[in-house]
């Protein structure tokens, strides 16, 4: 799953770089956790203005 970390100068895209499970837990990190936040925030929005 994870392989040792071997780059001569480690950077945030070497470590993304690992496998596919690092990029898709960043991503749902980065993006799709916060959607359903502001899904969330929105709909709580709406309701009031009524």
């Amino acid at each position: 799953m994870f392989e040792p970390f071997t780059d001569i100068v480690p950077s945030f895209f070497g470590w993304l770089n690992q496998g596919p499970l690092t990029l898709t837990i960043f991503l749902h990190s980065m993006i799709v956790l916060p959607m359903f936040w502001i899904y969330k925030q929105e709909k709580a929005r709406l309701e009031n203005e009524k």
